[in-house]
């Protein structure tokens, strides 16, 4: 590299073909080993393919700490000398395009802004586009579970746990790891695969929205978003029926793809929709609307946001309050709530019944008359709440749920806020004890069909562990107080409205029904 650190680099090299060759870039964290399987189907296609170890993983020399850091436009270029180097080999035709998904699409989108022109193209699958609030703290809140346990498996918790531990604000530490913010400087189009349970969810969508109206000439227009019901991994309680698959949309295969920008193959990839998104309906009813592939120019389709207002009887609807108060409970960082399903890495994911948290005392529940119609709701989901507390730093919670008719209360989506940045992720500022305070709880996105006969339900609390490291409620770093327990109060009143953003969607009811044709199990492959 620059710097003079070696990187381990395999070369896989097609056989019985006559260089020079488009080269296919794999950057990973998981041992370049590992890429065998993919590199010898894209050397079947004609493809030179190049693994290499990230710094200080594997078999690579360098500093580890920290992962990601030396990928891009920042300190050091890993991804851009290498592009250099793959494209002055003799075998190189002088196109470069990168692939892989999860922590092989961050170092992606870690390359992509200021990335020599050489790279023509990027399969993005499942990667966070901003490492503070995608990845470390969402909500301002440590993702505990994930974090420990992927530094743990990967043996590299010494010079990245302690490190991010150190900056819990948005400080100038992770302005460098926030390739979205740079949008302007990536001239590659992208393709970006995400999935609605999945840990990254909205990474892969602002990816795409910042690169594709942003980006410099090259990506500016020209990026792809997919989303489908899937999760990093496989979850077991609902199951989507067979179209849900990845490999049953064509405009989301890798070799079209790359064949499309690396060669110039005349293959129907530039006709392809900007977005396709899978719209989630009840997979228990074959008669529910939804389960279906719908395409759009750009993210988020037209949607009107409506607001669905808490009350006091533990309704919601979109009537305002005339009157009421503030409901209240304790919050004990002793027993938390537990953690189940959600956008989850180690822990089982995806979409599951929350009814045996939902009877806690230390949870509000509120939820919708029976729906007498079909209710779409698609886009980015925002809970405004109103709150106070006893004590100097909690969390809230926000829980979206689908209410089945049999009184499964299935988890859409979810999010968490950690009070002290009520008005800036950068200038934390701690409360004073029974002052009221505006929240404003992000919940990422979704689309999902709420069906006839179904309910909509939010449950709002202060803790989702081991997801999320509980809060103290001290206001001082972990570890330096004893706990205390917390009052906290959410505010329902005509004053004080605490409501669900929802964004029903408002486009036409089409389907692109040639994206309906695949015949496996609801999962996405990462390599």
């Amino acid at each position: 590299m620059e710097d003079g650190t070696r990187l381990a680099t395999d070369v896989y090299l097609p056989e019985g073909a006559e260089p020079p060759y488009p080269t296919i870039y794999v950057s990973t964290t998981y041992g370049r080993s590992g890429i065998k399987g993919p590199a010898q189907r894209f050397c079947r296609e004609g493809y030179a393919v190049v693994a290499q170890d990230v710094r200080g993983m594997g078999k690579s020399e360098g500093d580890d700490a920290v992962i990601f850091h030396h990928h891009g436009w920042a300190k050091n270029h890993d991804g851009h000398d290498t592009i250099r180097w793959i494209v002055s080999q003799p075998w190189s035709d002088g196109v470069v395009g990168t692939y892989g998904g999860s922590a092989l699409g961050i170092t992606q989108n870690m390359m992509a802004p200021g990335a020599p022109e050489n790279l023509k193209a990027q399969h993005v699958l499942v990667a966070f586009s901003d490492m503070y609030d995608q990845c470390i703290y969402q909500g301002g809140v440590l993702r505990k579970q994930m974090m420990e346990g992927w530094l743990a498996a990967n043996r590299i918790v010494e010079g990245n746990l302690d490190v991010f531990r150190a900056h819990p604000s948005r400080d100038e530490f992770w302005d460098e790891l926030s390739p979205e913010s740079h949008a302007e400087q990536v001239n590659t189009p992208g393709m970006f695969v995400g999935g609605w349970y999945d840990i990254f969810l909205q990474g892969s969508i602002n990816s795409f929205t910042s690169i594709h109206t942003h980006g410099g000439p090259g990506a500016r227009g020209k990026c792809r978003l997919i989303v489908g019901p899937w999760a990093h991994g496989t979850f077991n309680e609902l199951k989507y029926p067979a179209n849900s698959n990845l490999g049953g949309l064509e405009a989301a295969d890798d070799l079209r793809f790359f064949d499309y920008h690396l060669r110039g193959a005349e293959n129907g990839t530039a006709d392809a929709p900007a977005v396709q998104y899978y719209v989630m309906g009840d997979p228990t009813d074959p008669d529910a609307p939804g389960n279906v592939w719908r395409s759009a120019d750009n993210w988020p389709p037209p949607a009107d946001e409506v607001s669905y207002y808490f009350h006091t009887d533990g309704t919601m609807s979109t009537a305002k309050p005339t009157s009421g108060d503030a409901l209240s409970y304790k919050y004990d960082p002793g027993n938390p709530v537990p953690t189940t399903g959600g956008q989850n890495l180690i822990l089982p994911k995806g979409p599951m019944d929350q009814r045996k948290i939902e009877g806690r005392d230390d949870v509000l529940l509120f939820t919708t008359d029976v729906l007498e119609a079909p209710l779409e709701v698609t886009g980015r989901l925002t809970g405004v709440l109103y709150v106070s507390s006893d004590c100097p730093d909690t969390d809230f919670t926000v829980k979206l749920t689908d209410v089945y008719p049999d009184g499964r209360s299935m988890l859409v989506t979810d999010g968490i806020l950690r009070a002290r940045y009520h008005d800036s992720f950068k200038e934390p500022s701690l409360l004073e004890a029974g002052k009221v305070y505006e929240l404003h709880v992000d919940l990422w996105s979704t689309s999902l069909i709420f069906n006839k006969g179904h309910r909509i339900r939010v449950a709002i609390s202060s803790s989702n562990f081991p997801r999320f490291e509980t809060n103290p409620n001290t206001g001082k770093p972990i570890g330096e107080a004893e706990p205390r327990l917390a009052t906290n109060k959410l505010y329902v009143s005509a004053e004080h409205p605490s409501h669900m953003e929802l964004p029903i969607f408002a486009g036409p009811q089409e389907v692109a029904s040639k994206y309906r044709l695949a015949t496996f199990a609801a999962t996405v492959p990462i390599p």
